[in-house]
């Protein structure tokens, strides 16, 4: 998949940038905690406490862009990437990873990075490093 740039909103990328520093910015204040996907979801789905917050999050990270392609606002094409098994060992794969890098993209990348962690620039390095190496596979050999 390749960026369809005739499509690129540069006011739109910026804007969901914007977007995701306030929210990080807003559950560091509001909570003192790291907006990292993987530990807001996994202390949904276990014993932590408390779970309201955890599930607005959630929630609001599933229902804002189905809101936005609902409403017509911005047309955005979806394009199903992966379907059946490839779908369930990608999906299996992300979650071993986050769990194996004590966290996500989100937690390391944009919070991480931001307060200069050097554990966090080293789970960003490995991230990109392979998904470089994963689309070069699919593009060019195990694909």
């Amino acid at each position: 998949m390749q960026i369809n740039w005739a499509e690129f909103s540069l006011d739109m990328s910026f804007l969901g940038g914007m977007l995701i520093v306030v929210a990080a910015l807003l559950l560091m204040l509001a909570n003192g905690r790291v907006m990292g996907v993987s530990s807001i979801l996994g202390g949904l789905l276990g014993k932590a406490e408390p779970k309201n917050w955890r599930l607005a999050f959630i929630a609001g990270a599933i229902l804002a862009p189905v809101l936005i392609v609902q409403s017509g606002l911005y047309d955005i094409p979806v394009q199903r990437v992966a379907n059946g098994a490839t779908l369930y060992i990608a999906a299996f794969l992300v979650g071993l990873g986050t769990a194996i890098g004590s966290g996500c993209t989100s937690g390391h990348g944009i919070c991480g990075l931001s307060r200069l962690s050097a554990r966090s620039f080293v789970a960003v390095a490995i991230f990109i490093t392979t998904a470089i190496i994963t689309v070069y596979m699919f593009r060019h050999g195990a694909g």
